[in-house]
């Protein structure tokens, strides 16, 4: 069935399709047995010095939202004994944060499964003192995700004792072999979803957890949505559909993105298909936003931007643009049109949020939000003020 949809100004296509709902880490997983119930791994996530600043995003993430594992602490000596989520969102979330591998090993009845490294250091690799907690945590038998640059699994002396102790190593950035890879080949306008893109001003600014709070805002309304993943957060938190662009080599970062959401398309059938945005188109530092914007050809784009953020993450002779000026680059870049702006909050004050709110509002003529400090309801009505044409039908398990 095809449902054709009003459209304000943005669409370029009709969108139709229906998806079955992902799984959500509110629920076990279940198998196809009615007398059994397969529960995620658990994890500990490690973090030490970064929760809550932008280095430490990746534990920000899982905090926030995993289906892959379930969260049981965070390490951060900086924040020993906290809950995390008071010190991420100001909100309890029961995932307490603890000064040392032992001390969160000790506060569980049984050992856990995984320890995950969340961090995403500028340099992409493992110190000497992470690299002894990663050696204590395969002492005790837990299986290591990282999403470092840095492979651990080919590092001889952790992969050598990992083998030792029987568990497994997994490295998120580490791409399949060349040979594999897909090159882009244009079957992407065969998907008929809805594609929004959501990307930034600047890298670790919040991409993610807007697209993830969007997917649930739509799903919850009926209008199925699928989020395709495109960095290792995304992916460890359990993204479906997705790569790690910034693994990928140039020559097949657009085709690897296509091929992602053609396969989101044709095994889910979605109303919507969000795309996880890296880096900044602007950001000389990085190219994932250009592969992004290639390799999806979005009908939509959302920015996400820091307004108290005076230069970029790691670069600090490096201005922080005006939104104005990154949505004029992203139009011309590609066929497609903002139809929105959410703010990071960071540095922030709850007046300062609502000032700039309206102000940006006016000077952008678009409709500008802050997703964790305002209800999803306002980030929906975004969206759906440019497709009013979405349908709203029975609320779908959101991701």
């Amino acid at each position: 069935m095809k449902t054709d949809f009003n459209v304000a100004n943005t669409i370029r296509r009709p969108v139709s399709g229906a998806q079955a709902p992902p799984f959500t880490s509110d629920e076990p997983i279940r198998s196809t047995s009615a007398t059994q119930i397969i529960l995620p791994p658990t994890a500990i996530v490690y973090c030490q010095g970064n929760f809550a600043k932008a280095d430490g995003k990746t534990a920000n993430g899982l905090v926030r939202h995993s289906e892959a594992y379930r969260i049981l602490s965070v390490i951060d000596s900086d924040h020993d004994g906290k809950d995390s989520g008071l010190v991420l969102d100001d909100t309890v979330n029961h995932i307490p944060v603890f000064r040392s591998l032992d001390a969160a090993v000790v506060h569980e009845a049984v050992i856990p499964d995984t320890l995950i490294y969340g961090m995403a250091p500028s340099t992409g690799r493992l110190s000497s003192t992470d690299r002894d907690v990663v050696l204590d945590a395969i002492s005790l038998g837990m299986n290591i995700v990282s999403g470092l640059h840095e492979y651990l699994g080919d590092d001889p002396e952790i992969a050598s004792f990992a083998a030792e102790r029987k568990v497994t190593i997994r490295d998120i950035r580490k791409p399949k072999p060349n040979k594999g890879m897909r090159l882009f080949d244009g079957s992407i306008a065969g998907v008929k979803a809805l594609r929004i893109a959501v990307l930034g001003t600047d890298c670790a600014i919040g991409k993610r957890t807007t697209a993830t709070v969007l997917a649930r805002a739509l799903n919850s309304r009926g209008i199925k949505t699928v989020l395709v993943g495109t960095g290792q957060t995304g992916l460890m938190q359990g993204a479906k559909y997705g790569v790690a662009m910034d693994a990928v080599p140039p020559q097949f970062c657009c085709g690897e993105l296509e091929g992602a959401i053609v396969d989101a398309s044709e095994s889910e059938r979605p109303d919507v298909i969000l795309i996880e945005g890296q880096g900044a188109l602007s950001h000389p530092a990085f190219c994932t936003s250009a592969f992004i914007l290639r390799g999806s050809q979005p009908d939509a784009v959302i920015l996400q931007h820091a307004p108290k953020r005076a230069h970029r993450c790691d670069f600090p002779n490096m201005p922080m643009p005006k939104p104005a000026s990154e949505i004029a680059l992203i139009e011309a870049f590609a066929d497609t049109k903002v139809i929105g702006v959410t703010l990071n909050h960071e540095g922030m004050s709850e007046a300062e949020v609502t000032d700039t709110i309206a102000a940006q509002s006016q000077i952008l003529g678009l409709p500008v939000t802050d997703v964790l400090s305002r209800p999803a309801s306002h980030l929906l009505a975004m969206v759906v003020a440019a497709y009013p044409g979405l349908h709203h039908s029975t609320p779908v398990a959101a991701i």
